[in-house]
């Protein structure tokens, strides 16, 4: 179904623009009708919507909680699913969240159910937004799924935040150490070596080391960026188009020192929590762990959680299947089992994700921490190495000018 960009009158008489799917401008004004706004004129988006997205259109999870805080309001205080939907696309200032809203509203009104409707735009509200809101729907509570949503959307959020903190950092200051080395071996060390070299004296090896460094850097500064971004580029598009090499990339991924013990962190507070949020708002066990594959981030954990689901389905007990895989540790297999035996697994698994938030907090503290003294390290000991290889042969020439 195409995509147009419209300019339409609302009720106040006011225009408003926007983006949404119709078969076509006969389609588009039956559903502008259905949201009152009067069509003023259209056009077919030919791509450029990507683009508007890519340059700040998206839609952010700020905006995604303050419309369920929306929802969950107006479904506390009685007021009605169809109302509701009506008032907060009414309400939204987010172009792009107006229009989807706009389309839900209409799919509801035709006869699809809530969780259905939102379904079908998986990639802004995924699968566990749908399945929270299908449980509530089966339940009658849509009110709490609201409230879980939000819960939910802001603790990904914060997840989110201590993921680019734990990469960005680290890669601005590979940058800034590589964007150091490049300029220590063309621009400083050739301007300093040309006056030992043209006095004709020998030289020492640590001054003939680093003549041949930065001579290297020189002929062949274009390899020592090109490979590194060839290299990772590789990785990347082998990880997207062969499953098996990614799961080889996750294997190793999580034996990486540091890094890989983080990454299991996050992997495992993800499990956690997706797993007790949709748990205690109802979701069958089995559609739980169906969930937490899709979002843990690590094909080898979710290859786990398959094996896990297919024991859980079998009759197994989950901690059983947890200890069997080996990835989980011994801590998540013992408060899963306590749970079990309680019968409060999903308070328990709320606390283990209360665990690794915390855990994982103080390992990208520690990593950002580490980083530094790394950084001076290497300079420190490049600058070391500059000094001693051209002080040692001016201090050698000055010496046999003043014999």
């Amino acid at each position: 179904m195409p995509q147009f960009n419209y300019t339409a009158l609302n009720q106040a008489g006011r225009k408003v623009s926007g983006q949404i799917n119709a078969n076509n401008q006969q389609d588009l004004y039956q559903r502008l009708k259905l949201i009152n706004l009067e069509l003023l004129s259209a056009k077919e988006d030919k791509g450029k919507g990507g683009l508007f997205r890519f340059f700040g259109g998206g839609i952010k999870n700020r905006e995604l909680i303050q419309m369920c805080m929306h929802l969950q309001q107006l479904s506390a205080a009685g007021v009605s699913l169809m109302e509701g939907l009506a008032d907060v696309r009414d309400s939204t200032e987010q172009r792009r969240l107006r229009d989807l809203l706009a389309e839900v509203f209409e799919d509801v009104s035709a006869g699809q159910s809530l969780s259905e409707a939102f379904g079908r735009h998986p990639n802004v509200f995924g699968q566990v937004f749908q399945s929270l809101l299908s449980a509530g729907e089966e339940s009658g509570n849509l009110t709490e799924s609201f409230v879980q949503l939000v819960k939910h959307i802001k603790w990904m959020d914060e997840v989110n935040a201590k993921i680019k903190k734990a990469t960005r950092y680290p890669m601005v200051m590979l940058c800034v150490m590589i964007a150091l080395f490049m300029f220590m071996m063309i621009g400083v060390v050739p301007q300093v070596v040309s006056f030992l070299a043209s006095n004709g004296q020998a030289l020492p090896i640590i001054t003939l080391a680093l003549i041949a460094t930065s001579n290297f850097v020189q002929d062949f500064w274009w390899a020592i960026i090109a490979v590194p971004v060839i290299t990772f580029v590789t990785i990347k598009i082998l990880g997207k188009t062969s499953e098996k090499i990614a799961y080889q990339l996750d294997f190793f991924l999580l034996r990486v020192p540091v890094v890989g013990e983080l990454s299991r962190k996050i992997s495992l507070s993800r499990f956690a929590h997706f797993f007790a949020t949709m748990f205690q708002s109802g979701v069958p066990i089995l559609t739980c762990l169906e969930t937490a594959q899709k979002v843990v981030g690590n094909r080898c954990l979710s290859g786990s959680l398959e094996t896990v689901r297919a024991g859980v389905q079998d009759g197994n007990a989950l901690s059983m299947g947890l200890r069997n895989t080996g990835e989980f540790p011994s801590l998540v297999v013992r408060m899963v089992k306590i749970g079990e035996e309680s019968g409060n697994l999903g308070e328990t698994l709320n606390n283990v994700t209360d665990f690794y938030d915390r855990d994982v907090n103080e390992s990208v503290d520690a990593l950002v921490g580490m980083i530094e003294p790394v950084l001076t390290m290497f300079s420190g000991v490049m600058m070391a190495w500059v000094v001693v290889a051209v002080i040692g042969p001016i201090y050698d020439s000055l010496s046999k000018m003043g014999g």
